[in-house]
C-alpha cells in the first residue's frame, strides 16, 4: 500500500444541542474531556492532527494540536469541519472523527485507507451498526472544490455530499462498539462505566 501522508480531524465545531447547547468535546467523561479520549486513539493513526471549533479556540489549543474553525458561517455541521480541514491539511488524504466519540477503532484510519486505495474512491467511510457512520472517513483533498461549491449552494447534510463522490463503504461490524457516542449527561454516565474496564 503507498503511504500518502495523512491528516485527522477531530469535529468538535458543533452546537452541542442535545447537550442543551454545552460545548460537547470539553464535557468530561470519567475526568477527561471527551476531545482528550478522541484525540488519544486518533493522533498515533495520522501524521498530523487538527482540531475543528468554533468556540472555545483557547481550550481546544491547550491539547497540543492546531485548532481550525469553520470557514462558513452558522455552525454548519460536520460538513463545515471537514471543508475547514481540507482546506489547510498538509496532507493529500484527510481523515475524521466526531468529538463525541471516545472509543473509536484503533484500526479507523488503517482500514478506510486500504479500501480507498484498493478501490480509487474519492472517499472512504465506516458502516457499522447497518448503516453508514458519515463522520467516520477518509476524504481525498482534491474532493475540496466540490465540497466548497456544494456549501456555497446551501447543501449541508454529509449523506447527500457524499452521494454525489465515488465512495466505498468499510464494514466495522466487528466494533460495534466503537461508534457509541456521547449525546447527553447521561451518556457521559454511562460511557464512563464502558470507559472504566479498559483502564
Amino acid at each position: 500500500m503507498n503511504h500518502d501522508g495523512i491528516t485527522g480531524v477531530v469535529l468538535a465545531g458543533g452546537l452541542g444541542r442535545r447537550m442543551g447547547g454545552v460545548d460537547k468535546g470539553l464535557q468530561e467523561l470519567d475526568g477527561r474531556p471527551l476531545v482528550s479520549w478522541v484525540i488519544e486513539r486518533l493522533a498515533p493513526q495520522v501524521d498530523e492532527l487538527l482540531l475543528n471549533a468554533n468556540r472555545n479556540a483557547e481550550r481546544y489549543a491547550a491539547f497540543g494540536h492546531a485548532v481550525v474553525a469553520d470557514r462558513i458561517d452558522g455552525f454548519a455541521g460536520p460538513l463545515a469541519g471537514l471543508h475547514a480541514a481540507l482546506s489547510v491539511a498538509r496532507h493529500p488524504l484527510v481523515a475524521t472523527a466526531p468529538c463525541d466519540s471516545p472509543f473509536l477503532p484503533t484500526d479507523l484510519v488503517a482500514r478506510l485507507h486500504a479500501a480507498l486505495d484498493d478501490s480509487g474512491a474519492e472517499l472512504a467511510v465506516a458502516r457499522s451498526l447497518g448503516r453508514v457512520q458519515p463522520v467516520f472517513c477518509l476524504c481525498r483533498r482534491t474532493a475540496l472544490p466540490a465540497l466548497s461549491a456544494h456549501l456555497a449552494a446551501g447543501g449541508r447534510r454529509i449523506e447527500r455530499w457524499f452521494c454525489s463522490l465515488p465512495l466505498v463503504e468499510v464494514s466495522f461490524e466487528d466494533q460495534p462498539a466503537a461508534f457509541a457516542n456521547i449525546n447527553s449527561v447521561e451518556d457521559l454516565v454511562g460511557g464512563a462505566r464502558m470507559a472504566a474496564p479498559a483502564r
